[in-house]
């Protein structure tokens, strides 16, 4: 195993992690909850994924100018900018980019407003980290057909604490 930094946009690298040596995917974690950022970062990291974070959805769509990812994982309710109105300018971009919602309420008004949004799945919080892996690797199997590459999933039960955030 090789020893991998966790990025965080517009922020020097500090925390330091094992993980898979080559990251197959990159992944953009937006939550304005710094533990839930860490939580989701560290499980992702975990499992060979090449993470960046941010802590609300002004910065990711500045981080979305600036870099290429293969996944955008978002709380929906942030300051500044919500998951839904990051996901809407994600959209009037054209932006492609597979989007998972993350949230306490998934917004269904809104989201049946703008059915033209395409979320490629949600999670409802609180959620543990296989959900978030499952949920992960559900999405970008059904976008780039990667059946077959998965990284061994961490046995989170031999880990202290309830694991759902």
């Amino acid at each position: 195993m090789t020893t991998k930094s966790i990025s965080q946009v517009g922020e020097p690298t500090g925390t330091r992690f094992e993980s898979q040596p080559n990251p197959r995917h990159r992944i953009l974690v937006v939550d304005d909850d710094a533990d839930i950022r860490r939580l989701n970062t560290e499980v992702l990291t975990f499992s060979g994924y090449k993470v960046d974070v941010v802590a609300d959805g002004a910065l990711a769509w500045d981080a979305l100018q600036f870099n290429s990812y293969d996944l955008l994982l978002s709380d929906h309710d942030m300051p500044n900018l919500t998951g839904v109105g990051l996901l809407k300018k994600l959209r009037a971009a054209r932006m492609a980019l597979p989007f998972i919602l993350i949230s306490g309420t998934i917004p269904t008004k809104e989201l049946s407003q703008h059915s033209w949004l395409q979320i490629d799945a949600t999670l409802l919080k609180p959620y543990t980290p296989d959900e978030l892996l499952a949920t992960v690797e559900k999405v970008l199997y059904a976008t780039d057909g990667i059946a077959g590459l998965t990284a061994p999933l961490p046995d989170w039960q031999e880990r202290q604490g309830d694991y759902r955030f």
